[in-house]
């Protein structure tokens, strides 16, 4: 017989199994359930067509994404569209709006995109971009050009501002390796002509409005800038002014604008260039010249102890000799920086200047003796009383030249005109003695002159109270007159 309480136990353990029963079925069905979806589903999938998708296109500009649309032929229009406002506006130009554009195609289920924002963001975004040539100094770009070609119609161009085309062209054409012949008389020959600094080329992609023209690329070479700086002249502006406030010398004012002088009036509205230069890029140019120059002569001096002091000779004029000179000239922007002498040949020696120049020192106090005062000549009337009046001196006529002599050494008195007299002049011998000259045509030295004996002091003639030409001549002593015959030689 079972006990209640096993069979109390018993039951429990049925109903424990019943229930773990159960829930293992659930969870099987439950299972099995979810394993056909699954598979329903996948089925369902593997039958659905792909057309049946839609395909969006994701926009991006570089690296920046713009965003999503349905119509790809939309984003070419706008490429196509910017390409060709670009082309008519820089002809000759070969330009590319795409190249920086990516399109990703998505497929979705449903199309969800703002397709206007994105083609406006996209416009707004695209950068036109052209085939271009970068001039490079120092490997820095300063300026583009369409091509190679107008690279070098540039660097030549350059150079062109401080050489001759036909120079340029010959040392174009020159070889490197060629040896030139001597140079002829009066030749200037072109040697080299190069950039201060490397300016390299390179193919490169820009924006159309970057690039510039020829003669703009030229003048930024040369100034730092495509555009001069122009002032126009106010009210009260002077040169100074206008160059103090502009950070630029009166000098280099003048010289950026060579229609004015420091001595140019301006005229209220004058353009005026003030744009401080800062070159890119010098040009050098070298050449080699042979002249012919002049050789000056030597002055040379020599003293000559027998002639008067004050006096002077020219004994050789000189002459201007020639030599044959070749020189290599250096140039930077045109402007001469260096000479330097290679050859010289002596062609015509020049001839010295030779002055002799007196040093003899004449005393002015005199010897005590009395010289002939002319140069020959007879006595044509003696001291003493003649036609009623006295006459005070000697008179000489018919010399064999006109030339009156200072008797002895002194110091002129008196050189002038007298009534009875006419042209005369008075010695002071500076010993007591006094000589007198009278009736000169000319007087020859002037009053407080030092004379020596015998010296050419004027001209035999017939001034004042005269009746021919001679010479009137008297000797005072102490204030007295004396016969000059008793003291002359």
């Amino acid at each position: 017989m079972i006990s209640k309480k096993r069979k109390l136990d018993f039951k429990t353990s049925s109903l424990s199994l019943v229930k773990r029963h159960s829930v293992k079925f659930k969870t099987a069905t439950i299972f099995a359930l979810l394993i056909s979806t699954v598979t329903l589903n996948l089925g369902f999938a593997n039958e659905t067509s792909k057309d049946e998708f839609d395909k969006i296109f994701h926009v991006y500009v570089g690296n920046s994404y713009i965003g999503a649309v349905a119509d790809e032929a939309a984003v070419q229009q706008i490429i196509e569209q910017k390409e060709k406002e670009a082309s008519n506006q820089f002809k000759e130009l070969t330009v590319d709006a795409g190249s920086n554009i990516k399109i990703i195609p998505e497929q979705v289920f449903s199309v969800d995109t703002d397709e206007q924002a994105t083609l406006k963001k996209l416009q707004d975004s695209i950068k036109v971009h052209a085939q271009a040539y970068s001039i490079q100094v120092d490997g820095n770009d300063v300026a583009f050009l369409k091509n190679e070609n107008e690279f070098e119609a540039a660097i030549n161009g350059l150079k062109l501002q401080y050489v001759s085309p036909t120079q340029l062209s010959e040392l174009d054409a020159r070889p490197a390796t060629a040896s030139l012949p001597p140079l002829k008389d009066s030749e200037t020959r072109i040697v080299d002509v190069k950039l201060s600094t490397e300016v390299k080329g390179e193919q490169v992609e820009v924006t159309p409005a970057e690039i510039v023209t020829v003669n703009e690329a030229i003048q930024l070479l040369q100034t730092g800038s495509i555009e001069k700086e122009l002032y126009a002249v106010q009210a009260g502006d002077v040169l100074g002014s206008i160059a103090k406030a502009h950070n630029l010398t009166t000098a280099e004012l003048i010289q950026l604008n060579p229609s004015i002088t420091a001595e140019s009036v301006l005229q209220i509205g004058q353009q005026l260039n003030v744009t401080v230069e800062k070159p890119y890029v010098s040009v050098k140019a070298i050449y080699e010249k042979k002249q012919v120059e002049a050789v000056d002569f030597t002055k040379v001096v020599k003293e000559d102890a027998t002639m008067l002091k004050g006096k002077s000779v020219v004994k050789q004029e000189g002459a201007i000799g020639k030599k044959e000179v070749s020189y290599v000239i250096s140039e930077e922007n045109g402007v001469r920086t260096e000479r330097v002498q290679t050859d010289e040949k002596m062609l015509v020696e020049p001839e010295d200047r030779i002055v002799v120049i007196g040093t003899k020192v004449v005393p002015s106090i005199g010897t005590g003796t009395f010289a002939w005062p002319a140069n020959g000549g007879r006595i044509s009337s003696q001291m003493g009383t003649r036609w009623g009046r006295y006459h005070y001196g000697i008179d000489i006529a018919r010399p064999s030249n006109y030339t009156i002599k200072a008797s002895d050494n002194g110091t002129v008195k008196t050189a002038g005109r007298h009534a009875t007299y006419g042209n005369y002049i008075v010695i002071n011998h500076n010993n007591g003695y006094e000589t007198l000259y009278a009736h000169l045509s000319k007087i020859g030295v002037k009053v407080g002159q030092v004379v020596e004996k015998g010296s050419s002091i004027g001209v035999m003639g017939s001034t004042g109270r005269s009746t021919g030409t001679h010479l009137h001549f008297e000797v005072h002593k102490n204030g007295s007159e004396e016969n000059p015959l008793a003291y002359l030689n």
